[in-house]
């Protein structure tokens, strides 16, 4: 009798201790909300070893075809701090095309003077985001991509206090910069380059550990229009508990919404799996409540696409514990706009 009531304490014991080992306290940043300034755009400064930071944009053209682009300094495992690079069109022409490369960290030159930030002379973000911002990006890696795409428009990015979330004793900060802005200039793959017009979402991140240590799934959402507006990243941990912020605009100029709940269904979304129903955030603001559908995506990508080398990417893959996936969408939202939407995070 003694042993199998020490077993059953053990059992109990140990089933609590597996629930809690995940288990991290998350804050929100202090302060009151501000509009998001040049030093927020540029590089940050930390001695963690892991330390990354990604500037990304989501372009939507008029014509149907998409554009995602992120710039990063990152930590990859058996190679050490990179510059990373990478581009993906999808529908360009009824083809996906993607391309990552990477670089000593060097070659990411600041020119503070001018809020621009050039990487080999062959990407760059020009100028502080909003209008007359500029990205640029060329490579010639299985195919030869071209995108150079101005803002003729941009809503004004904003943030609570520092932008920093505390994540156990980890930090991650997040900057949306252009919630909506419409943009225009040209495309190309090989030799085949058209001009096009369309609106974009742009956010920039960084986090003192890899991402996956921090969060077991992200969305990241916007609307195809100024208002009714919400845009955002929202992140969860290995316990279910979210970070991160959205802005919402009903008209009446742009708000920092913070989520209370997501629910998936009828049921709290933990993001241990892909959603398969209808996603559902409630804000602690006093805002409406957002949902849309997520289960028909036009795209799988794979961080590993980002990453150059064999090595490189089996010990990125290891390092996440999987593969990690982007599964990418778009659904009719319950504000009345169309919801463009990436859910992140390692395969199933």
């Amino acid at each position: 009798m003694m042993n199998k009531m020490t077993n059953i304490i053990f059992s109990v014991l140990l089933a609590f201790a597996v629930a809690t080992v995940y288990a991290v306290d998350v804050s929100a940043p202090s302060g009151a909300t501000r509009n998001l300034t040049a030093n927020d755009f540029l590089p940050h400064q930390n001695s963690a070893k892991e330390f990354n930071e990604t500037w990304s944009y989501q372009f939507v053209f008029d014509n149907g075809t998409r554009a995602f682009v992120n710039y990063s300094t990152l930590y990859v495992p058996a190679s050490g701090k990179k510059v990373g690079c990478d581009l993906t069109f999808w529908n360009f022409k009824s083809k996906t095309h993607a391309v990552g490369r990477q670089y000593p960290p060097e070659r990411l030159k600041v020119l503070k003077e001018k809020t621009s930030i050039d990487i080999k002379g062959e990407y760059a973000m020009e100028g502080k985001p909003g209008k007359g911002h500029r990205v640029y990006f060329t490579a010639d890696k299985e195919g030869k991509f071209f995108l150079d795409l101005t803002f003729e428009s941009a809503e004004q990015g904003k943030v609570n206090g520092d932008g920093i979330w505390k994540v156990g004793n980890d930090k991650f900060a997040q900057y949306i910069h252009i919630p909506y802005g419409r943009v225009s200039g040209r495309i190309g793959y090989n030799e085949d380059t058209i001009a096009v017009k369309g609106y974009a979402y742009m956010d920039q991140t960084w986090q003192t550990v890899q991402a996956t240590d921090l969060t077991i799934r992200s969305l990241n959402f916007s609307t195809n229009a100024r208002n009714p507006m919400f845009a955002g990243r929202i992140s969860l941990t290995k316990d279910g508990k979210s970070f991160g912020y959205a802005l919402y605009n009903d008209g009446n100029g742009s708000k920092v919404v913070i989520p209370a709940s997501i629910k998936e269904g009828e049921e709290t979304y933990n993001g241990k799996k892909f959603p398969k129903n209808p996603l559902a955030i409630e804000w602690k603001e006093a805002s409406p409540m957002l949902s849309f559908p997520v289960n028909k995506t036009y795209q799988k990508a794979s961080l590993l696409d980002k990453v150059d080398g064999w090595i490189a990417k089996k010990a990125m893959k290891m390092a996440a514990g999987g593969e990690v996936l982007f599964y990418r969408g778009r659904s009719d939202g319950s504000n009345g706009k169309k919801i463009d939407w990436t859910v992140t995070g390692v395969k199933d």
